[in-house]
């Protein structure tokens, strides 16, 4: 069930502070007894952060990327250790690396966590050193250089290079929503509650849809639809466009064991996605080419999809 899942999501200091710091706070500063005058500094404002959230939006871990290389406030809450968390995270930090082109990265690993960072390849180097009154080694992993893109895929346009997107308001979601569109090639997936009119009707939005489904061979476009009712009462135009295109424009309703999911997202397949945590709420945030997020949910967005069947409603419908 996604309910049971966490994410990991990009995170800046200015915003994202508050989670940021109740994470570290629970792990470093009350458990492990660091002090906060040492827990807290100035590579905080200028690092990449990353969040582990459950689909409700509770902060579970942390980790960060400073623009030298270096990994680390990596921290997991208690109850969600030994889940996969601290390696998605991990993940995520050495993804972001290799997309900002760095060579060699570098961490304080606690000498109990040796084990943990050598799994993603990190190997420690020098003598144990005692840091905030606990044993570390340094550990550094090499990233090889990205392989050339092979002749039958098509490298991704300039135009799709990571961008990363946020909404506050109705403006900047639909900007956003047209960006991932206008970005895919032959693939989105969206999942929504009702397919949410002011976003999905906005002309731009439903051209480029419209673009991807005849785009040819391999073309598709899934939907996710939690709640069919004001689609079929209202009727919708990309209700339309999937009556003339049924043969690539797919909707499905997930089983009632995923119906809890609150949220909202949108992929394509240019490594683009953007999510909201809460599906009726404009808040949002994304990455118009960030293939580690958007492949993670696009493994749940696929296992959802098994589960799920075509609306009998939408059947009558033609669809």
């Amino acid at each position: 069930m996604i309910e049971d899942r966490y994410y990991i999501e990009p995170a800046v200091w200015a915003v994202d502070f508050a989670p940021l710091k109740r994470v570290r706070t629970e792990v470093f500063v009350e458990e492990q007894q660091v002090p906060e005058r040492e827990e807290w500094d100035e590579d905080d404002a200028h690092a990449d952060h990353a969040l582990a959230r459950t689909p409700a939006g509770e902060a579970i871990g942390t980790g960060r990327l400073t623009a030298d290389g270096r990994i680390g406030r990596v921290a997991v809450l208690r109850d969600w250790r030994g889940k996969g968390v601290g390696e998605a995270i991990l993940r995520h930090l050495i993804e972001r690396a290799r997309a900002r082109g760095m060579r060699r990265l570098k961490l304080h690993a606690q000498t109990h966590a040796l084990a943990f960072y050598a799994k993603a390849g990190f190997h420690a180097v020098g003598a144990e050193f005692v840091e905030c009154g606990i044993p570390h080694r340094t550990m550094v992993l090499e990233l090889p250089t990205h392989a050339p893109t092979p002749a039958s895929e098509p490298a991704i346009p300039a135009a799709t290079q990571s961008r990363r997107l946020s909404s506050d308001r109705y403006p900047s979601l639909v900007e956003a929503t047209r960006a991932l569109v206008a970005s895919a090639r032959r693939e989105l997936c969206i999942y929504t509650r009702d397919l949410e009119p002011t976003i999905y009707e906005d002309a731009a939005v439903l051209e480029g849809i419209r673009q991807v489904a005849l785009a040819g061979r391999g073309a598709s476009v899934r939907i996710l639809l939690q709640d069919t009712t004001r689609c079929v009462r209202e009727g919708h135009r990309l209700i339309d466009l999937a009556q003339r295109l049924s043969s690539i424009v797919h909707i499905r309703r997930p089983t009632e064991e995923d119906l809890q999911f609150a949220g909202a997202y949108l992929l394509n397949d240019s490594g683009g996605y953007f999510y909201r945590t809460f599906g009726d709420r404009f808040d949002g945030d994304g990455d118009l080419c960030y293939p580690p997020r958007r492949d993670e949910l696009k493994r749940q967005f696929d296992e959802v999809w098994e589960r799920a069947e075509p609306p009998p409603e939408l059947r009558r419908l033609g669809l």
